[in-house]
């Protein structure tokens, strides 16, 4: 896995720069203020950091990052530009998330910042090391687990505390709308037929009267149209062709008879019915009630009653579990306290192994016999754990270890840093860029650093900003970053190009030719560091 190739277009003083990288250890270098430190700031808004607007350059409306990396065999291109209004990012060319490209290169890459000495002062940094040594698995998730477990039982006791009242009374409510829909139980369509029998039977009595005097009037049409009939049946008889006329007559007959007949029966079957007509009344009634309540027809009536019970069967679930929250509430206690007991445990046994370790990377790094010791006490639980952590530490075994920030000096910082990162291990990331972490450091201590840069890049790809040429010797690629008034250009550089970086970084004179020679003396000693010793 590595990153093959950065490009920058207007971010802060780089206008344009397309950079590729190698394997192994990649340094870059230049004058302070050049902007040497941008081009991790363009790596860094590759894994999703917070993109400022500020970083936009004078050269341009936006300004652009692009990376290719092979990951796994992959070729994968992440970019991310900056406007004034925000940031975009993009995937493979399509656009995501910021938070898609973290994801993506979670665990791929871990950048150290220049501020990470300081970091060192603070609990959180030190505790976040030690987990690297502890490394994923069931002892952090243990934990995790039974905080967040905890903090739901809380956080439903809060919902629930004082409010059991106010559940009950809702309950009440709920319930007797349920029971009130329940009881009144009309069906589909019934709101229909209940108006139509409302205006039946509220009508009746005239409907009896109207249908009394058609049945007269229908009585004298029928007598009446008998010699019509007769009229036209000797019509018929006389002439032939005036058959349809006899028809017609005929017809009319036998309507006025039927019609008749019906007429004679609705009457018969009409009759007022108080009793059926209050009881529909009433009906309606209830059903006006349950509309002004509930909904405007009988179907919104029914889907009410269907929220009303999903929320009785939720506060019937809520009143129950609160009569259990209190065992809950214990019962996580209690996990998480033995979660935090083991992870004190695993941190403790982790922190004694990166002591260890780093006290060994330190001695070489120009220590004589320094002391490096973390101590871990046990706290209130919190989401990160039951415990505090502090860093103590002394350059000679001799003296009293006390806090790293009362103690170490900027210099001792930096190594301190190294020592740390080496010994707690990296994680899975296989890119790892250390922003100018050797600052206080020169001389034999700077080339001890460089040793372990180097070393480290081993098995992995190593990007290194840094001021010193002890330790830009052993980069296997080296990168320059010149700036000329509002511009800075980026250039890789080899051969004679990297000697007269090497030069000016010595001696502050790039064409000097006793520079030039202490250039090619402090490559050739770095390049015999790191050199494979001889079996035998």
């Amino acid at each position: 896995m590595l990153l093959d190739e950065l490009s920058v277009s207007n971010l802060g003083i780089i206008d344009s720069a397309r950079v590729g990288f190698t394997p192994g250890m990649v340094v870059v270098s230049g004058e302070t203020g050049a902007g040497k430190t941008l081009m991790l700031g363009a790596l860094r808004m590759l894994t999703g950091a917070p993109a400022r607007s500020g970083l936009i350059g004078p050269h341009g409306k936006e300004a652009r990052v692009e990376g290719r990396f092979f990951l796994d065999g992959e070729e994968v291109v992440l970019a991310r530009s900056i406007h004034p209004g925000g940031s975009r990012a993009y995937l493979d060319g399509r656009m995501v998330p910021a938070r898609a490209l973290a994801e993506r290169l979670d665990g791929v890459v871990e950048i150290v910042g220049q501020h990470d000495p300081l970091s060192l002062t603070r609990s959180r940094a030190v505790r976040a090391l030690i987990d690297l040594r502890v490394g994923p698995g069931p002892v952090l998730e243990n934990y995790r687990d039974a905080w967040q477990a905890l903090r739901e039982i809380e956080a439903l006791r809060a919902e629930l505390g004082g409010g059991m009242r106010a559940l009950a009374r809702e309950m009440d409510l709920v319930a007797y709308q349920v029971g009130e829909i329940d009881r009144a139980d009309f069906r589909p369509g019934e709101d229909e037929e209940l108006e139509m029998d409302s205006k039946r039977l509220g009508n009746a009595e005239e409907v009896a009267e109207l249908l009394a005097a058609a049945h007269r009037d229908l009585s004298v049409a029928r007598d009446r149209v008998g010699p019509v009939v007769d009229a036209a049946r000797r019509v018929r008889d006389l002439d032939p062709a005036r058959v349809l006329l006899a028809e017609l007559v005929e017809s009319l007959e036998a309507t006025l008879t039927d019609t008749l007949s019906a007429t004679r029966e609705a009457w018969e079957v009409t009759e007022p019915d108080p009793a059926a007509l209050a009881r529909v009344n009433q009906r309606l009634n209830l059903l006006g009630d349950l509309r002004r309540k509930y909904g405007s027809n009988i179907e919104e009536i029914h889907n009410f009653r269907r929220r009303a019970r999903a929320r009785l069967a939720e506060i019937e679930a809520l009143v129950e579990r609160a009569s259990r929250l209190d065992a809950e509430h214990v019962t996580a206690g209690g996990n998480l306290l033995e979660a935090g007991r083991e992870l004190r445990l695993a941190r403790e046994d982790a922190s004694a192994r990166i002591a260890e370790s780093a006290c060994g990377h330190l001695r070489e790094l120009g220590f004589s016999d320094p002391l490096l010791r973390v101590e871990i006490g046990e706290a209130e639980p919190r989401a990160f754990g039951a415990d505090t952590v502090e860093l103590r530490f002394a350059s000679d075994s001799r003296l009293v270890p006390g806090p790293v920030g009362k103690i170490a000096s900027g210099g001792e910082l930096s190594r301190l840093v190294l020592a740390l990162r080496l010994a707690s291990g990296t994680g899975a990331a296989r890119i790892v860029a250390f922003d100018e972490i050797d600052s206080g450091v020169g001389g034999t201590t700077a080339l001890a650093m460089g040793s372990k840069l180097a070393r480290l890049s081993e098995n992995r790809q190593t990007l290194c900003v840094s001021h010193l040429p002890q330790v830009a010797a052993f980069a296997d690629s080296h990168i320059v970053v010149e700036r000329e008034g509002p511009r800075a250009e980026v250039r890789p550089v080899e051969e004679d190009a990297r000697l007269r970086e090497l030069s000016r970084m010595l001696s502050g004179l790039a064409d000097s030719e006793r520079g030039h020679h202490h250039a090619r003396e402090l490559r050739a000693l770095a390049m015999a560091r790191r050199a494979p010793v001889p079996a035998g």
